[in-house]
């Protein structure tokens, strides 16, 4: 695999020193979205702050290129990104199977799938990258921001100019530092955390509500989501809570309070209705792909046949893949862990009689089923970004199949009490195809930036393998102390006040039980997979009548089955951010300014979820479920004013002062 000889052959690329950088920062990305994700239910793409913070280290250093910040951020996002392994594996503490995250299975599991998950996205880029014309916006905007930082001028569409990355970096710096500093704020309850109302509708014990959360880093998603991928999820909050909560509370009246009692309901049965969604939508993107991946495979192979003729040099860089044969090999020898891990969680759950139909059967499913999931995340990265894509409802379809296949080749010839164990088993193996997934979902957006920036595909799919053994380490010891600190909504001895939500974690862990203990509503599944069917006909109208009015379907089921306190807010960030954008592009230099959004709202992201890792330590340390308040439940209703009133006017402040200095740049 060595580079093609010539013009920048030489250049500073796979460094020693960048792949240390993108360690340290991985440290700090893969531990912050741990947090989101289990709090909000969504992972944030970490490409581009990742890139801003390398430049801002190897611009004070010799021989620094644009390719080797592409490598740091590379190793960074693939570690970051490998964090959505949060959607799975907690489901092993809310089932009651673990009581902790052991390391070394947890690491087998991130390392060997996130490994597998690498080598699947070598052939898939040339299906959905090189012979794409999907939009790829964060692989794009990480691109952009590159080339801005190595000091290239990058003309706009108004033939604006924007060099240096002076301007993004204290975009990014500023705003990790305010939704830091609202988010300490809030933990002394000072500022309230959301703004929340609850009600019954009419007198037949129908109830609905909604939560505006005021973080900052769920804002921020929003602006980066875009316009109508928050309109999408506020058009599924609306089917969630406007009609399914007031409809099944109607069916399944019940007294007390009214939050819990629409909790409640969401909870038991609107989720399931937004998993159908999600799981018809998924289906149906995976149709579509049929003909690209093929086609992508045929590539790969007809670049091994020039490889082996000896004509390897006259490959153009952008098109130097690792060989063909290396990534058949790897996958084979990440079978072997994956089989190991099988056989282990087989013995230990009691299931050792059936061993050997479980791990040969196991490795099957991992190896077909992790492909094709990996087709469809890679797919709608590039459409609606890697924050967007659909392992939610990748991971509800995953744990379903391997669920029922279970019930079908096992379960009769077992004792009656081992549904836990078979449970435990689902959700494991989900676990491994999930991780395949999460790398996938965001791989493809670094192998567009690595095209458009002129790196070396090979150099930066090992950077891609060396983020993920990063992640790998990382993740197990964050997840336990998140644990210890707060615990996961529904898992035995948990107090649900404090505890994380842990969102998708809790829906696929119902779905295997339910599967499994027969004793899934599958009305309300089928429920969903209609809405999924109608939503596919919408959009379809609407891409084929209109210019850019789009209704994505998983953003709409993520809309339904997440709560309110995550979707809202997103929602209000998507509108604020198109609303700067519109301002942006009537100013003088508007392709700067909307960059500057950007990045603003990257560092939105990162400080207020970094600070949330730090406040889990405290908490874990302290012991107390509330360490840093400073006020007690009495003060409440002053702090829901003082907060909402306070979110307002930092919002306004940040985006005058980010517009005000895009038309300066």
């Amino acid at each position: 695999m060595n580079a093609v000889p010539g013009p920048g052959a030489n250049r500073a690329e796979l460094t020693v020193r960048g792949l240390i950088i993108g360690f340290v920062i991985t440290l700090v990305f893969t531990a912050a979205n741990v947090f989101f994700g289990l709090k909000a239910g969504l992972t944030f793409a970490t490409s581009i702050p990742a890139a801003v913070i390398s430049m801002a280290i190897l611009r004070a250093m010799k021989n620094a290129t644009i390719q080797e910040n592409n490598i740091v951020q590379t190793v960074a996002s693939a570690a970051g990104t490998l964090s959505s392994i949060i959607f799975v594996l907690p489901g092993l503490i809310i089932v009651g199977w673990w009581t902790g995250f052991p390391f070394w299975v947890s690491f087998g599991i991130c390392a060997a799938g996130g490994i597998l998950g690498v080598m699947y996205t070598i052939p898939l880029r040339r299906a959905l990258v090189t012979d794409s014309d999907l939009p790829y916006p964060e692989g794009v905007a990480c691109a952009e921001v590159l080339k801005v930082g190595s000091g290239e001028v990058v003309v706009a569409s108004d033939s604006a100019a924007v060099e240096g990355g002076s301007a993004g970096l204290k975009a990014v710096v500023v705003g990790s530092l305010v939704s830091a500093l609202f988010y300490i704020v809030v933990q002394t309850k000072l500022f309230a955390s959301d703004l929340a109302q609850y009600f019954r509708i009419g007198d037949r014990g129908s109830a609905s509500g909604y939560d505006f959360s005021l973080s900052f880093a769920l804002f921020a998603v929003g602006h980066l989501v875009g316009l109508w991928v928050g309109l999408a999820m506020l058009f599924g909050a609306i089917i969630g809570w406007g009609w399914a909560v007031p409809y099944f509370s109607h069916l399944h009246p019940a007294a007390g309070d009214v939050a819990e009692v629409a909790q409640g309901v969401w909870n038991h049965y609107v989720r399931f209705v937004g998993a159908g969604a999600i799981g018809v939508a998924a289906i149906w993107t995976l149709i579509k792909l049929i003909k690209p991946v093929v086609s992508g495979l045929s590539s790969a192979m007809a670049v091994s046949r020039v490889r082996k003729a000896g004509k390897g040099d006259t490959l153009p860089r952008t098109e130097q893949d690792m060989p063909i044969g290396i990534v058949g090999l790897i996958v084979l020898i990440c079978m072997l862990p994956i089989a190991y891990l099988l056989g282990h969680f087989s013995v230990i759950s009691g299931l050792s009689s059936h061993m050997t139909l479980l791990v040969i059967g196991g490795v099957l499913f991992v190896l077909i089923l992790s492909f094709l999931v990996s087709t469809v995340c890679g797919y709608m990265a590039g459409l609606i970004g890697s924050s967007n894509s659909p392992l939610s409802g990748i991971g509800i379809l995953v744990v379903i199949i391997a669920a029922l296949l279970l019930v079908a080749g096992l379960k009769s010839d077992l004792p009656v009490d081992s549904g836990k164990a078979l449970v435990a088993f689902a959700l494991f193996i989900t676990s491994v195809v999930f991780a395949v997934a999460a790398i996938a979902n965001n791989n493809l957006q670094d192998l567009k930036t690595g095209q458009l920036v002129d790196a070396t595909p090979w150099r930066q799919q090992v950077a891609l393998v060396i983020g993920v053994i990063a992640g790998a380490i990382v993740i197990p010891p964050v997840l336990d102390l998140l644990n210890k600190a707060y615990g996961f909504l529904g898992a035995p001895g948990v107090d649900p006040a404090h505890a994380l939500p842990a969102p998708q974690a809790g829906l696929i862990s119902a779905l295997a039980q339910g599967v499994i203990q027969h004793n899934i509503d599958w009305s309300l599944i089928g429920i969903g997979a209609a809405i999924g069917v109608g939503l596919i006909v919408l959009d379809a109208i609407l891409a084929g009548t209109t210019k850019s009015v789009r209704l994505p379907p998983l953003a709409v089921g993520l809309g339904i089955y997440l709560p309110t306190s995550t979707t809202l807010m997103i929602v209000v960030g998507a509108i604020v951010g198109w609303y700067f954008d519109k301002r942006a592009e009537r100013a003088p230099k508007a392709e700067a300014t909307k960059q500057l959004g950007v990045l603003l709202a990257s560092g939105l992201i990162v400080g207020e979820s970094i600070l949330g890792v730090v406040v889990a330590a405290i908490v874990v340390f302290s012991g107390k479920p509330a360490p840093l308040a400073l006020v007690g439940d009495s003060f409440e209703n002053v702090s829901v004013w003082i907060g909402t009133i306070a979110f307002a006017a930092v919002t306004f402040a940040m985006y005058r002062w980010i517009a005000r200095m895009g038309r300066n740049s």
